[in-house]
C-alpha cells in the first residue's frame, strides 16, 4: 500500500498537468478506490483508546484518489432496468456476494464500502464512506462521502450524513459502533457521536453546536457527542440587541451504564418524562 500512496502523492502534486488520458494514470487511481470499494482501506478511521473516545486520524491520499478519479473520469449513461442515469463514477455492485442487503430505490456509488449484513432501505451512498457490519440506512436516509458509521449502528428515516472531500484534511463525520440516529437529525461537518449513544428525533450536530448535560448543565463538548448517552435537539438562550433568542444546542438528558441498550418503549418513556415528542 505504500508504493500505491506514493504514486496517487506523486499525481496529486502534478495534478494540475495531468495526462487525463494517460491510461497507467487512471489505472492507478482506480487501483487505489477500489480498495476503498472491497474494505480494504478507508478514508479515516478511530485511534484505540481504552473506553474514551480515541481520535480520528485521516489517510489523505484516499480522498486525494477520490478527487482525481473525478478528474480523470469520464460522463457515462448509466442504464438500469427503466432507469437512466448520468455520471462520472459507477454504482456499486455485487450485494448478494457481499451479504448486503439493498431495497429497490437505495443505491451506493462505488468506492464506498458496505459490510457483511448492511441494509440499505431507499437511501443513498457516497463514495468513500463506510458502512459497518449489521448497521440499517433507513428509508431516505444519506452517507456523505468519506463519512464513517459504525457496526450496528441505525440510521433512521430522513437521517442526513454530512460528507466531505475537502480539505483533503479535513475529518470526516464518524459514527461509532451501536450508536442510533434519530428520524431527521442532521450530522456534519465532522462531528462526531460516541458508541452505543442515541439521538432524538431532529437533533441538528456539527462543530458549533454546544452538547450540554442536563444534569450539570456544562458543556462539554462542540459537536461530539459522549458514548452512551441520550442526546435531544433543544435551545439555550442569548442575549442580542434585538432581545433573547434561543440557540440550537444538543442536550444529553439520560447517561447509560456502557453496553446498556433500551428497547423503543423504555426509550419513548424517557424522551416522555423531559416532554419531548416521540
Amino acid at each position: 500500500m505504500s508504493d500505491l500512496e506514493a504514486r496517487i502523492e506523486e499525481l496529486w502534486e502534478n495534478r494540475d498537468t495531468l495526462d487525463v488520458a494517460d491510461p497507467d494514470v487512471a489505472s492507478t487511481i482506480r487501483e487505489a478506490v477500489a480498495m476503498l470499494d472491497l474494505g480494504e482501506a478507508r478514508v479515516a478511521e478511530v485511534l484505540p483508546n481504552g473506553t474514551t473516545m480515541g481520535d480520528v486520524v485521516v489517510y489523505q491520499w484516499l480522498k486525494h484518489a477520490i478527487l482525481l478519479l473525478f478528474k480523470v473520469a469520464q460522463m457515462e449513461t448509466l442504464e438500469l432496468g427503466p432507469f437512466e442515469y448520468a455520471d462520472k463514477i459507477p454504482l456499486k455492485s455485487g450485494y448478494e456476494a457481499a451479504g448486503v442487503r439493498v431495497v429497490p430505490g437505495a443505491s451506493a456509488r462505488w468506492g464506498s464500502f458496505l459490510d457483511k449484513g448492511v441494509i440499505l432501505m431507499p437511501s443513498y451512498v457516497n463514495i468513500g464512506a463506510r458502512v459497518g457490519a449489521g448497521s440499517m440506512v433507513d428509508t431516505w436516509a444519506t452517507v456523505g462521502s468519506c463519512a464513517q458509521i459504525g457496526t450496528n449502528v441505525h440510521l433512521s428515516g430522513g437521517v442526513g450524513i454530512g460528507g466531505v472531500l475537502e480539505p483533503p484534511q479535513a475529518e470526516p463525520v464518524v459514527i461509532d459502533d451501536e450508536a442510533f440516529i434519530g428520524s431527521r437529525s442532521m450530522v456534519t461537518e465532522g462531528a462526531r457521536v460516541g458508541r452505543g449513544a442515541m439521538l432524538g428525533a431532529g437533533v441538528i450536530l456539527n462543530p458549533s453546536i454546544p452538547v450540554i448535560d442536563a444534569n450539570t448543565g456544562l458543556e462539554v463538548s462542540r459537536g461530539v457527542v459522549p458514548p452512551w448517552c441520550l442526546v435531544i435537539n433543544a435551545t439555550r438562550p442569548k442575549e442580542f440587541d434585538g432581545g433573547t433568542f434561543g440557540m440550537p444546542c444538543a442536550l444529553i438528558i439520560k447517561h447509560f451504564a456502557e453496553g446498556e441498550r433500551h428497547d423503543k418503549a423504555a426509550l419513548n418513556a424517557v424522551l416522555r418524562e423531559h416532554g419531548v415528542a416521540v
